[in-house]
Parts: structure tokens; C-alpha cells; sequence
């Protein structure tokens, strides 16, 4: 029935560790390794052939060399110059490359990270925050974690050779103008604690202001009823308001550093000056000429700016950390989870005595006992909090029990994820619409033909007259949907993806009477080789059921329709009230 798309998922072994992002980039960190060491060890050419053409011009002003001899100088310093250029394109674009790669497999890693959180996790996180990590935290290490890879050859390899040619022409003056460049890595390693401190606040920040857009924005229509929107407007402006000045100020530390550390690196010039001008005149620690004068200052300047931009660096990746340390917690282990077995077959439920809760909560049902064999639909219904939905939802996992609950003699709790997917169908009592079209979000990636689906749930006719089909967008949770056209597309999406079990909260809650016993007859058709629980506060079909589970005050009475209507006045009331109303609805 079904034709699997194929994933793009990269899977990293130890996704907490920075370092297992870079295995799978041998080919590129190859190409950075190359084109790094190519580009920076031949920009010493630079500070060389500008002294060498300095000195030949002055040689041919003072009669010593010809124009000639400066056109071949000039054009053996243009062709080392392109090669260097070709090798600093080649790291460029091996550098991008890295940093997109590893910030797709970073995102991989968290998604499945955070598809994988339990209810704890996802409570104690707001949407804002995630968001937060899912774009700019990860973006931020990526990149961080990109600068540190070339600063190996931007930092290493480059000033290397900077600091050896000017060894060459001058050891002690390259050691004197060098005393000030230690103090640069000093305040640049003084600073880490504030700029660690100051973006863990603006990356707070930013998380306060996406969660706050997005209440803004899903909830604009509540605000405008009610008269509120002036208030949230003025809620929105403050949090805007302290997010840019976060951003000023961790702006700030991270970039308005550079001149302060250029400014130390440099002051070396000095020595140079003084110094290197006694080595031309012949009363210095050697002796130059014109040319390695000019040699040596643009050496050191090189040196000295490069120096300043690897200080400005650190603390640029002092930021990175943040982010890393942010997002770090939600990466999990990949694991290759095989196909359900969508052909499982469950015979028999059996519920005895079952308490079902949510984790750090009290118990919300106790005492729950029954029994549901295949071909049979069984109805559970109570008053609105009594608990249908933490029933329906443990046995999918997403809420706890104790007790006893089996299918076919084994213990639900004991079983995988897995196991349960290929034995359980839920549609729970929210839709859960993607922003996607009518056809995707009831095929949920699978290629089937939806029209038979369609039909079952009895929507094939308005689909028919939207302005494309199945394919029309539903918009964001389904907001361009009625209530009952969003509750038959997740219907629909439960029907498509089947299972042995199925669980049903509220599929009829936005529809009306003719419309619930049209898709409830088909129901009964599904039902006849499979078990299905119909969690619903209508009960207006519920004599057409096998059974019926009735929750009251945190516990439950089972028995067929027939049974509860004689013995149990509650339940009795509650059927006649609903049908005194529906009947005035037909009148």
C-alpha cells in the first residue's frame, strides 16, 4: 500500500561530542588543511616582494637595476600572489562547506534529540527557547566550531611564519616588539567570564522574545476580543526592548574588542622603528637595506593584526561554547529503529485494577477494570476532566499506569515503542495539524490514495471544492480548517496508518449527528478483525457499542450500554439528558 520515501538523516555516533561532528568531514577538513597551508604559508610572500620591490626601485633610481628588473620581480610577485588567492579560495569554500555540514548534522542530531524528549523534558522547555537552540545556538557552534578548524591555520600556520621570517632578519628586535603581544591573549582570556555571562543572557533573551511572538501571533484574535492587545503590545515592546540591548551590548564585547587588542599587538612598531632605522644607518644589531626594512614592518604588522583578530577570535568562540553548552543536553544516541510490524495482531485487551497518572502528579484514575476482544467497539465516556484522555494516553506511553494492562497476556508497559506503534493507532482528542496539505498530513510522508480515506470520514466533498484538492494547505495547526474538517483529517490520518488497536479520543466532537453515525458505521466495518476504544462524551451512539467504560469520581464501572443504564443512575441521566437534547436539536 505504502512507498517509503528515503531519509537524508547523517547519523553521529556520540552526538554530545563536539569531535564526532568532524569524522565524516575527512574529504573537506582535507581541503581546508591544504588550501590553509598553501594560502597561509604563502602570505609571507607578501611583506617579502613588497620590500624587494621597495629596494629594486630605489636601485633603479640610484642607476643599480631597470625598469626591466622591476617588471620581472613584479610578475613573479603577481603569480605567487594568484596562487595564493587560488589556495585561499580553495580554503574559503572548504571552510563554508564544513560549517553547512556540520550545522545539517546538528541539526539532525537535535531533532532526533528532541522528537525523542519525554513529557518531563518537553514541560520544563518553552517553545521560545527551543526554537532559540533548533536556529541561532546551533548556527553559532557550527561556526564556532568551523573558526577553530581554520585558526589552526590561520593562527598556527600563519604566524609561524610571520614570526620566523622576522627571527631570520632580526632575532632580538623580533623578541623585543613581540613583549607586548602576551598581553593581548591576557585580556583576552581575562575576558572570557564576561562574555560567557553576557550571551548566556542575550541567548536567554532571544528565547523570552520568540516565545513571546509566538503567543503574540497564535493568540492575536483572544487579545483583539477581549481588549487585551494593547497590553500584550506593551508586554512585547518591553521584552523587545531589553533583547536589544542584550544584543548591543554582547555585540559589543564580541566585536568592539578588536582595535583594543590591535592596539597592544602593535605597539611594538616602536622598537621597530628605532631599532630597525639603526639597522639601515649600519649601528644596529645587523645591517638592512631599504627593502628588508620595508620587509620586516609589513611583516610585523601582518603579524601584529593577525595576532589581534586570533585574540578578538577567542572570545568569539567563548560564545560558541555558550551555545554549545545550550544545545548539548538535548542530542541523543541515533538509533536505527526497525520498521513496526503493521500485520501484529492483539486478540484480547485485559485491564485489572489499573491507575493511570502523569509523572510528578497525583493519580487521576484508580480501579480500572475491563475487557475488549477483536470486532468489538467499546465506548469510554464520563464528564469533561474525568480522565478519558490519560487513559487513552497510556497506552501509547505518553502517560503512566500501574496495574494491569495486557494485550494477549503481555504487559503493555514492558513493551517498546516499536511494538507498540505496530499494534496501537491513536487519534488523539487535538488534531495536531501540520502546515502542510490535506494529502500530507493524512499520509504523513507515506503514498497512498487518499480518496477512499477521504470518503470513510466523509470529507471528500469539501476537499472536492477547496481551491486545490487535497493539496490545499491547511495552514498552521489547521487554522484554515473547521474544528470537525480538522478532527475528520486526523481521523482520516488514523484510518491510513491502522493498526490492530485503535484509539479513539473525541473523533466525533466537532461534527454533527448525521455526520458521527455516518463515520460510525464505518467504524463498525473497520472493527470487525480489529479492537476499537472510542473515547467520547457524546453518547448518543453508544448503545450500538459492545461495551462501555464509565469514569466517575477518579474510577470506572464496565458493563454493555443495556447493563450501566439499569444499574448505574449516573450514567443513566447522563444518556437521557444527552438524548432529551439531541432530540430537541432534531425537532
Amino acid at each position: 500500500m505504502f512507498k517509503k520515501k528515503k531519509s537524508g538523516i547523517r547519523k553521529i555516533g556520540h552526538p554530545d561530542r563536539a569531535l564526532s561532528y568532524f569524522k565524516p568531514e575527512k574529504k573537506v577538513l582535507l581541503l581546508i588543511a591544504i588550501g590553509g597551508t598553501g594560502f597561509n604559508g604563502g602570505m609571507i610572500a607578501g611583506p617579502y616582494f613588497e620590500g624587494r620591490l621597495a629596494q629594486c626601485l630605489y636601485d633603479c633610481i640610484q642607476g643599480q637595476a631597470t625598469s626591466m628588473d622591476m617588471l620581472r620581480l613584479a610578475g613573479v610577485y603577481l603569480s605567487v600572489i594568484f596562487f595564493v588567492q587560488v589556495m585561499r579560495t580553495l580554503k574559503r569554500f572548504s571552510g563554508a562547506r564544513l560549517r553547512n555540514d556540520l550545522s545539517r548534522n546538528m541539526r539532525h542530531m537535535l531533532y532526533n534529540g528532541i522528537v525523542h524528549m519525554s513529557r518531563d523534558e518537553v514541560e520544563r522547555e518553552s517553545t521560545g527557547a527551543m526554537m532559540t537552540k533548533a536556529v541561532a545556538d546551533v548556527d553559532a557552534s557550527a561556526t564556532g566550531m568551523q573558526q577553530v578548524t581554520t585558526e589552526i591555520f590561520d593562527t598556527g600556520v600563519l604566524l609561524s611564519s610571520y614570526l620566523a621570517m622576522l627571527f631570520v632578519y632580526d632575532w632580538k628586535l623580533t623578541l623585543l616588539s613581540c613583549l607586548f603581544i602576551p598581553a593581548a591573549y591576557a585580556i583576552a582570556l581575562s575576558l572570557k567570564g564576561p562574555v560567557t555571562k553576557i550571551n548566556e543572557k542575550f541567548k536567554q533573551t532571544a528565547g523570552r522574545l520568540n516565545q513571546e511572538t509566538m503567543d503574540r501571533v497564535n493568540n492575536a484574535i483572544t487579545y483583539r476580543v477581549y481588549g487585551r492587545e494593547q497590553d500584550r503590545d506593551e508586554s512585547y515592546e518591553k521584552i523587545l526592548t531589553e533583547y536589544e540591548k542584550d544584543a548591543v551590548v554582547s555585540n559589543l564585547w564580541g566585536n568592539a574588542t578588536g582595535p583594543v587588542y590591535n592596539t597592544i599587538a602593535m605597539s611594538g612598531i616602536l622598537f621597530i622603528i628605532w631599532f630597525g632605522g639603526k639597522n639601515v644607518l649600519g649601528r644596529g644589531w645587523t645591517v638592512w637595506d631599504i627593502g628588508v626594512f620595508t620587509t620586516y614592518v609589513s611583516c610585523f604588522t601582518k603579524f601584529a593584526q593577525k595576532v589581534s583578530m586570533s585574540a578578538r577570535m577567542f572570545n568569539q568562540m567563548q560564545r560558541a561554547l555558550v551555545s554549545w553548552r545550550r544545545i548539548k543536553p538535548l542530542f541523543r544516541e541515533y538509533v536505527e529503529l526497525p520498521r513496526p510490524d503493521k500485520n501484529a495482531v492483539v486478540d484480547q485487551i485485559v485491564a485489572r485494577d489499573v491507575t493511570v497518572y502523569y509523572p510528578r502528579s497525583e493519580p487521576v484514575l484508580w480501579g480500572i477494570s475491563f475487557e475488549a476482544f477483536k470486532g468489538q467497539v467499546i465506548g469510554v465516556t464520563g464528564a469533561v476532566a474525568c480522565g478519558k484522555t490519560a487513559l487513552a494516553k497510556a497506552f501509547i506511553g505518553d502517560a503512566s499506569y500501574e496495574g494491569t494492562l495486557q494485550l494477549d497476556g503481555r504487559e503493555l508497559r514492558w513493551m517498546d515503542d516499536v511494538e507498540k506503534s505496530g499494534l496501537i493507532a491513536y487519534m488523539g482528542h487535538e488534531p495536531e495539524l501540520m502546515s502542510d496539505s490535506v494529502r500530507e498530513n493524512i499520509l504523513l510522508g507515506e503514498t497512498a490514495d487518499t480518496a477512499p480515506l477521504l470518503k470513510m470520514v466523509h470529507m471528500d466533498e469539501e476537499v472536492g471544492l477547496m481551491p486545490e484538492g487535497e493539496e490545499t494547505y491547511v495552514g498552521s495547526g489547521g487554522q484554515q480548517l473547521s474544528g470537525g474538517q480538522q478532527a475528520r483529517i486526523s481521523l482520516a490520518r488514523t484510518l491510513c496508518h491502522s493498526r490492530n488497536i485503535m484509539i479513539l479520543d473525541d473523533p466525533f466532537s466537532a461534527v454533527d449527528q448525521k455526520t458521527e453515525r455516518e463515520i460510525f458505521a464505518e467504524l463498525k466495518r473497520l472493527a470487525k478483525d480489529r479492537i476499537v476504544l472510542l473515547f467520547s462524551h457524546r453518547l448518543a451512539l453508544f448503545p450500538e457499542t459492545d461495551g462501555v467504560l464509565y469514569l466517575h469520581d477518579g474510577t470506572g464501572i464496565f458493563g454493555t450500554h443495556s447493563q450501566l443504564l439499569k444499574e448505574n443512575a449516573e450514567y443513566a441521566s447522563l444518556y437521557e439528558t444527552q438524548q432529551a437534547g439531541g432530540a430537541a436539536v432534531e425537532r
